[in-house]
């Protein structure tokens, strides 16, 4: 049971802390429990997925709880530390001080962090898979033709390297990982794939080769296209707020029939946010899943374009140059 995991974590961090001596030992146990990458905290949020849907809530607010105690604990730590340091005869007492400016998440990550908590929220668990992809992952299990122009040489970073009839390229969406997941695991599904992605594009104030990419995919019986629209306008009202409209507008994707771009008026003005349609039977058929019994939708938004539509910036580049003129604002 998750609620027994979640205990035990807490008994551990109580543990543990109580042997901490000093500010290094501190850090290192901080990373260990609410580290960004590799925190136990974090694994929990994944297993959060694995729950039954009528327990995911509750144990949602139990893991937030556990770790907004795990903060106060570190913090209240790290001030009794300070407040016992010895100081030495050796410190010159007479020179100059200096700040040490602590550092913060950068922008698109903070945005990443928060787009992804909305969906472990509604009950989605996280996929991750490889950057360097082949072309039958990345094109022809998306049913996406021979002769469609994303395949070109122009528009996607092939490399020198193949193996059999694959040619190895660097991912232009995460929707390899997507297929992956179908190809390994079986019906219901609902999961959300965050990372970079990469497209021969030049860079400019709406382009860059390298850019963030999620995208969610569900699959189940009896999964329709007004569940989609309740679950993109459920998670766009609690990005934007509650105040904004959304709109759906057909569109067309090789992996998704039917297809729509979808919309948000911001301060009278409709913005372009994200793709989004039911899968194609020929995705289905391609994983070896049955699209007789079970329909699914998909859905894929561009981290870098939702942040400089929340916060109104101009320029995609500024995600990109290091000014901290312009980090530190955030």
């Amino acid at each position: 049971m998750l609620d027994d995991v979640i205990e035990k974590l807490k008994k551990e961090f109580i543990d543990k802390l109580k042997e901490i001596k000093d500010e290094p030992s501190l850090l290192n146990l901080k990373g260990e429990f609410i580290g960004r990458k590799r925190g136990k905290v974090k694994d929990l949020f994944k297993e959060l997925g694995k729950a039954e849907p009528q327990e995911r809530g509750r144990l949602g607010q139990a893991i937030n709880s556990l770790k907004t105690f795990i903060e106060k604990s570190l913090s209240e730590k790290e001030k009794e530390i300070k407040s016992k340091k010895v100081k030495t005869d050796s410190e010159d007492y007479t020179y100059p001080g200096f700040r040490i400016e602590r550092g913060r998440k950068h922008l698109l990550q903070q945005v990443m962090d928060d787009v992804m908590d909305i969906f472990l929220k509604m009950g989605y668990h996280i996929e991750t898979g490889p950057e360097v992809e082949t072309d039958y992952f990345n094109f022809t299990a998306l049913n996406i033709p021979e002769e469609h122009p994303a395949r070109d040489e122009h528009d996607t970073f092939y490399l020198d390297y193949e193996k059999g009839k694959d040619k190895y390229l660097l991912r232009t969406h995460t929707s390899p990982v997507q297929i992956r997941t179908m190809l390994k695991k079986k019906p219901p599904l609902k999961i959300i794939v965050p990372g970079k992605v990469f497209r021969k594009d030049e860079p400019d104030d709406t382009h860059s080769p390298v850019f963030h990419q999620l995208e969610g995919l569900v699959v189940g019986e009896g999964i329709s296209f007004a569940d989609l629209k309740g679950t993109l306008i459920t998670f766009l009202k609690a990005l934007f707020g509650d105040d904004i409209q959304v709109r759906f507008r057909p569109s067309f994707f090789p992996f998704t029939e039917p297809s729509a771009e979808v919309d948000v008026l911001l301060k009278g003005e409709w913005l372009e946010i994200l793709g989004c349609g039911m899968v194609d039977p020929a995705v289905f058929s391609e994983v070896g899943i049955d699209s007789e019994k079970y329909t699914g939708f998909a859905f894929g938004l561009g981290i870098d374009r939702i942040t400089m539509v929340k916060y109104r910036v101009k320029s995609l580049r500024y995600f990109y140059d290091n000014d901290l003129r312009f980090l530190r604002q955030f």
